[in-house]
């Protein structure tokens, strides 16, 4: 892990022991520096080394689609289950995968399971294949063809990988 990151992840180690005493003072201040460090130096050897930002707008907008399907993915799901018709079509897809860096295929896995109605079920390096499970599927290969354009083309140009 480089300087950098070890000082982000020890920095934000702290903020969430503040957060999560729900007290800022100094002797917990004092306390969550000493927890960080007991958790990073030990698994400091165990980091996987990681593309770093290349792109910080497409980051952003990332960011922004990812907020914004979420919202959308919320109420197509709420709609969905409070529905007296259960209007669903579940379906498992596989969504064939133009990245090869384990951190970025993983990265791109959690979004599609932290998006409502979506979750990742398999992820097959070798064969580079994300299998999906859908709740509200209309057309597999739109819905495959959509994260491809709005996540993983967006994670292969800020990470260049």
């Amino acid at each position: 892990m480089n300087r950098h990151a070890g000082a982000v992840s020890w920095a934000a180690l702290t903020l969430f022991w503040l957060l999560l005493v729900n007290e800022v003072s100094i002797a917990q201040l004092m306390l969550g520096l000493v927890l960080a460090g007991l958790v990073l130096l030990p698994t400091a050897g165990f980091q996987a080394s990681r593309p770093g930002l290349r792109r910080v707008g497409p980051a952003l907008q990332l960011l922004g689609v990812f907020g914004y399907d979420i919202i959308l993915a919320n109420v197509a799901v709420a709609r969905a289950a409070l529905s007296p018709k259960l209007p669903i079509n579940p379906q498992f897809m596989r969504l064939p995968l133009d990245m090869e860096d384990p951190g970025m295929v993983a990265l791109l896995a959690a979004m599609i399971t932290l998006t409502p109605g979506t979750v990742s079920v398999d992820i097959d390096l070798s064969g580079r294949v994300l299998t999906i499970h859908g709740l509200l599927v209309h057309d597999a290969h739109e819905t495959v063809m959509g994260i491809k354009r709005r996540y993983e083309r967006r994670i292969r140009e800020i990470f260049g990988c």
